[in-house]
């Protein structure tokens, strides 16, 4: 791409040279020489007298360029769609059309009565020819036009225009390159264009895109009244434009905006009743005269009226059809925009037939000036994360309403991909082609403005949602204080209050769709993480039903008076996290937990330490404090910390490096130990997840698993019995080990990690059942003794053949008996 735009440069450059009285570097270098002269200070280099003779001895000569070279890379370097042509010539159009408006505004002459009056675009085609026709009534060129217009690259008649009529303000023309009609040659091998202006008659331009083109008076005289018609003779391999379908769909991607109306030549096909020719009827007579001599009967022939005889024939007829019949709601002001034209619009730029969630539309101004719509779509696409770091934004950029590009990541980030809407700018920097847009900082100044208002109009969304629940649960509890007594409600209350609930749901249905999009926001945009952390929901232990989600702001407004962090537990499921040990403590104290069972809920959190001042604490982790401890839990802890002296011990020396340490724990009610990692390390959600990706090292899951801190609850009679025995001999025996090893074991299994010894696991476990059912040993009893067949010989086997057979012979014999029986 930075080949194809140095070259671009290069060419406009060269191009701008050759038709130049003056070379560029020459104009450059006598400039500076002049301004290094009158500041009375040398060229680094050069004495005063050496530039003197430097400048009497100097020879200036123009650049040289090879005009069909040139014609070759603007034709084949600078575009990389063939597409473009359609979009290019209909802008030159409408630059022709904002012309002649401008013009008569001051002259109404100019616009002429009748047809000229009409400002339109209009294209056709011919299948049969291999041609295509785009057609303005705009100003117009005179042959001097044509010559130093079109036959002159890189030289822009609408720039020309613009430098006339800079004093009297911007006309919102979108040619200024000089160079977009020569993408005409993308797809044709020779351009006709035919022009009339006002002031000269009527002139036919013509070339083949080599070094050459001829300019001749039309012999037909003025056949178009005012305007341009260009005909484009298609090359073989290009003849698909030359179909309606593949038009149409060309000017409503690229043109669809433009503010003068284009017409397409659509072929309608219908089926008419035409009269039967004399020499039809006449035949048909006579048919019917040979079938009454065959004898065929007919009904009232004489005294019925002869019928004028007619058939059906299929007929093509010709008809203009409006494409852009779209407008550009963006140009307008937003109050006079109404709902449904703000949904239609949408539907129409997205082929979409949900209406959107909701929407915002702007202007801003300051360095960069545009015009934007923003839409949440109603529902998200099935594919939105199957390629979410090689999927483009949605969004639509335009310059003057002809659409530039609709796949690019410049303005939006990734996790706002699925924003759908259009930018328009009269002033973004682009490309030759304009195809592309150039690198510049007022790009990342409008990509902050998109974003800014793209998240404001998602904490819109979550605003009202709040504020509408709140509204809600308030007119409950006022029904529920008045009773029976409370009055009926009449239908606008019940509207308004269904209403509310709509608004209340409206934020839940955003985050079920795009929830994950805002996670990755979290992860990805430092800038925004903030307002992005507001935009959070998660369920709770306050939740009762699926819909019950709540963010952060509304969990810190419910936090105790002591409580400094926000408690978070992520497990697989929803049911895991409930059904957690490590819940029994909080849910004592009546904390409310927040449950993250999404698998990107924790990379989030691990981007997000804080909120509202308040630090996330996983309960899974060590080190977790409530806040409400005071200096008899702290005795209290302390006396167990020496009771369970020697457990501690016996467990640490009996697990080796299995464990890190063994404490005693505060968050455990009922169970008997859980497992913790450290402050930072993986949790056992995340070491299911990472073992669970497609690219995982088996090999480093070892590296991978987070030191693990086993917690005893002291209260506990298996913890206590264990401490017994642990006091009465240092040593442990082999029942007490394997108690030891199953408390470990279910630790780790309960607080949601995967047991790595499984079969040291099962044996442990086989040994305590053996213990519980008093058996001496495991050992497997001899198999049970099945006694051998007796032996059979052949003569048995032959035996039992003949007996067989004579059982087969009765069987006949016996049913003959039985029938003569009855």
């Amino acid at each position: 791409m930075r080949l194809i735009t140095a070259m671009l440069a290069a060419t406009v450059l060269v191009a701008a040279t050759v038709f130049s009285p003056m070379p560029i570097f020459a104009m450059a270098e006598e400039v500076a020489v002049s301004e290094a002269a009158d500041a009375g200070s040398p060229v680094v280099g050069f004495s005063e007298e050496e530039e003197e003779q430097l400048s009497e001895k100097r020879e200036t000569f123009e650049f040289q360029a090879e005009v069909s070279r040139l014609m070759d890379i603007i034709i084949n370097s600078l575009y990389q769609n063939k597409d473009i042509f359609l979009r290019e010539l209909i802008s030159n159009g409408s630059d022709a059309l904002d012309k002649i408006r401008f013009l008569s505004l001051s002259d109404p002459e100019q616009l002429g009565e009748g047809d000229n009056a009409e400002l339109d675009l209009r294209v056709s085609f011919d299948k049969d020819a291999n041609t295509v026709t785009i057609r303005d009534r705009g100003v117009g060129m005179t042959k001097q036009d044509m010559i130093n217009n079109l036959g002159t690259v890189a030289k822009s008649g609408t720039a020309q225009f613009m430098e006339a009529v800079a004093a009297g303000g911007d006309s919102n023309l979108i040619g200024q390159f000089g160079v977009g009609f020569y993408s005409v040659y993308l797809v044709a091998d020779r351009v006709r264009v035919v022009s009339k202006h006002n002031e000269d008659s009527q002139h036919i331009w013509e070339s083949t895109a080599d070094a050459t083109f001829s300019v001749a008076e039309d012999p037909r005289g003025d056949t178009l009244g005012r305007g341009t018609e260009i005909t484009l003779y298609l090359k073989e391999d290009a003849a698909e434009f030359a179909d309606e379908t593949k038009l149409r769909d060309l000017l409503k991607r690229y043109s669809e905006f433009i503010t003068f109306p284009i017409y397409l030549e659509s072929t309608k096909t219908e089926e008419i009743e035409v009269p039967v020719e004399e020499e039809e009827v006449e035949e048909e007579a006579e048919d019917l005269n040979e079938a009454a001599e065959e004898g065929e009967e007919k009904e009232d022939e004489e005294d019925a009226e002869p019928k004028p005889k007619t058939r059906f024939e299929t007929k093509r007829t010709q008809e203009w059809v409006l494409v852009n019949d779209q407008k550009a709601i963006w140009q307008r002001s937003k109050e006079e925009i109404t709902d449904n034209e703000y949904k239609g619009f949408y539907k129409a730029i997205s082929k979409d037939y949900d209406d959107p969630m909701s929407w915002i539309h702007f202007t801003a101004e300051g360095e960069i000036e545009f015009r934007a719509i923003l839409f949440v779509p109603g529902t998200a696409p099935y594919d939105l994360y199957d390629n979410y770091y090689g999927k483009a934004s949605s969004l639509r950029l335009y310059v003057r309403r002809v659409l530039i590009s609709d796949e690019f990541d410049e303005l939006l980030p990734r996790y706002l991909s699925f924003m759908r809407g259009v930018v328009d700018s009269d002033d973004l920097p682009l490309n030759v082609s304009r195809e592309t847009l150039q690198q510049h900082k007022v790009l990342k100044i409008m990509g902050k403005k998109l974003v800014r208002k793209s998240l404001e109009l998602l904490r819109k969304l979550a605003r009202d949602e709040i504020a509408a629940r709140k509204q809600l649960e308030e007119k409950a509890a006022k029904k529920a204080e008045e009773g029976e007594e409370g009055e009926e409600q009449d239908d606008a209350e019940e509207e308004a209050e269904a209403r509310l609930k709509e608004t209340s749901r409206q934020y839940i249905k955003f985050w079920k769709q795009y929830g994950k999009s805002i996670k990755l926001g979290v992860i990805e945009d430092t800038s925004n993480r903030s307002k992005l952390a507001k935009l959070l929901r998660f369920r709770t232990t306050k939740s009762t039903d699926s819909d019950d989600l709540f963010s952060l702001e509304e969990y810190v407004a419910r936090m105790k008076p002591w409580q400094k962090q926000i408690y978070i537990i992520a497990a697989e499921s929803l049911e895991a996290a409930e059904a957690s040990p490590f819940l029994e403590t909080l849910k004592a104290k009546d904390l409310e937990v927040i449950y993250m069972t999404d698998p990107i809920d924790e990379y989030a959190v691990q981007n997000l330490p804080e909120f509202d001042g308040h630090r996330l604490q996983s309960i899974t982790k060590e080190n977790l404090k409530f806040g409400d401890e005071e200096d008899v839990d702290k005795k209290r802890a302390d006396l167990y910390k020496d009771q369970m002296q020697p457990l501690v011990k016996m467990i640490t020396k009996l697990l080796g490096d299995k464990v890190e340490k063994v404490v005693i724990s505060s968050r455990v009610a009922q169970a008997p130990a859980v497992m913790v990692t450290s402050q930072y390390g993986y949790s056992a959600n995340m070491e299911r997840i990472m073992r669970s990706q497609a690219f995982a090292d088996s090999s480093r899951s070892k590296f991978m698993a987070s030191k693990k801190t086993m917690e005893i609850n002291p209260r506990h009679p298996i913890v206590v019995e264990l401490n017994r025995r642990a006091t009465e001999a240092e040593t442990p025996d082999e029942e007490t080990a394997n108690m030891a090893w199953a408390l470990h074991d279910t630790a780790m299994l309960n607080s949601g990690f995967q047991m790595e010894d499984t079969k040291g696991f099962a044996q442990r476990m086989y040994r305590l059942l053996q213990s519980g059912m008093n058996l001496q040993s495991l050992e497997l009893e001899e198999p049970i003794e099945v006694p051998d067949d007796d032996e059979v010989t052949d003569e048995d086997l032959e035996a039992a053949e003949l007996e067989e057979e004579a059982e087969a012979e009765e069987e006949p014999a016996v049913a003959e008996e039985a029938k003569d029986e009855l």
